[in-house]
């Protein structure tokens, strides 16, 4: 599972992005700081499952925070791409690099300046309305797939017809190199109110529309309402919120990276996603404002909304759940407590879990026990979220 942040330069992705996964990424006033790629780890935050057993986990990957290990802070991908301008999908600026970036993401995160203090291309400005931003990244990513599709569409409907291939795969085969599965093709062909049998007499605008809503069904998007901390920002929100049916949340990433550095170098204790956090240390006046500034922002919001966000975006939109591989015991060879915790698909399987484990494991599945309730479960067994299981084999 891949999650691709964008935006429109200078907007704060790289900020986010550092806040998110605390990677050395450069951070500068200037469009197009981020030329290649940056990848590393996100983490979603969940209540750990050991504290319910009387014990504190050891993650191989991830971490816990909190009295006891509470919270369980699990692993995903994460990437920044270069900053979107108008025109990208026709190659201006670092078009071209952004979206063949973009192609393996399972959703985005698009990172907004709510400020209005910068333009779409992230120069300095007064009242810009960052809803111009949201409408243009839109409109790049439509294109983008419809381009992919009016390349190929008169032959490629065409040959559908008379050869009597499924329309759905058809499509789903053209935009495999998108993480496009035959299921997004055929949610929206439910929806559309054209004949999906016959493609090759679908109208220019009739394409337009297909091509957006398999842009929204494959590559859904959180909104990040960045830089809320500033004077217009809420302003900006509310209209955003009226205009927009994406889900929007209040951000301040920037305030999210100032909490973890400090954490990090011991001047406080904080976990990701509270409202308050801890002094540990004697301040300078400069700490002391800073976080000053920042404790009132999370008193009006409840948080940065960094957290949030990743959270929404991973259990919300891609609809994931936690499983945890969970013997009797609770530990591996090297006396790791729960070391292991995967994120799966909601209405994922016992069987399929054990695929995940391991094809071997898969293959010769006999039962799983559940580690709450101590009981066998079957390979139809519908997972839910913070399971333990065991897998049992031949």
């Amino acid at each position: 599972m891949l999650v691709g942040l964008v935006g429109r330069p200078s907007s704060g992705k790289s900020t986010f992005f550092k806040a998110a996964t605390l990677m050395d990424v450069l951070i500068a006033p200037y469009p197009f700081a981020t030329i290649k790629p940056n990848h590393g780890m996100g983490f979603v935050k969940i209540e750990d499952l050991a504290p319910e057993f009387g014990k504190i986990s050891n993650p191989r990957e991830g971490y816990v925070k909190g009295e006891k290990g509470y919270w369980r802070f699990v692993p995903f991908d994460l990437m920044d791409v270069a900053g979107l301008v108008e025109g990208a999908s026709e190659g201006k600026g670092l078009g071209n690099e952004f979206l063949n970036d973009l192609a393996g993401a399972d959703a985005f995160i698009h990172v907004v300046d709510m400020s209005g203090e910068a333009d779409g291309e992230g120069k300095p400005a007064k009242d810009y309305y960052p809803g111009k931003d949201l409408r243009i990244i839109e409109s790049e990513l439509d294109k983008w797939y419809l381009g992919i599709l009016t390349k190929v569409w008169k032959t490629f409907s065409r040959t559908i017809e008379m050869q009597k291939k499924n329309v759905a795969e058809a499509i789903a085969t053209q935009f495999s190199g998108l993480k496009v599965n035959i299921e997004d093709v055929k949610a929206v062909l439910r929806k559309i109110p054209f004949d999906p049998e016959k493609p090759s007499g679908w109208t220019d605008a009739q394409i337009k529309e297909f091509a957006q809503a398999l842009r929204k069904q494959s590559k859904p998007m959180t909104i990040a309402a960045n830089k809320m901390d500033r004077p217009n920002s809420k302003e900006n929100l509310e209209k955003i919120k009226e205009e927009f049916d994406y889900p929007i949340i209040p951000c301040f990433a920037e305030g999210e990276l100032a909490l973890k550095e400090a954490d990090r170098s011991g001047i406080i204790e904080y976990i990701p996603g509270e409202k308050t956090f801890k002094i540990l240390k004697e301040l300078n006046e400069k700490q002391k404002l800073a976080l000053e500034g920042i404790q009132k922002f999370l008193e009006e919001y409840g948080s940065t909304g960094v957290q949030e966000i990743l959270n929404k975006t991973v259990f919300d939109v891609l609809q994931q759940i936690a499983i945890f591989p969970a013997g009797e015991k609770m530990v591996d060879s090297k006396g790791n407590v729960l070391p292991d915790c995967f994120l799966m698909k909601k209405g994922s399987t016992a069987l399929d879990f054990a695929y995940r484990l391991h094809s071997d494991i898969g293959k010769n599945f006999v039962k799983a026990i559940h580690i709450k309730t101590k009981k066998a479960v079957g390979k139809d067994y519908v997972l839910q979220h913070r399971d333990g299981l065991e897998i049992m084999t031949k």
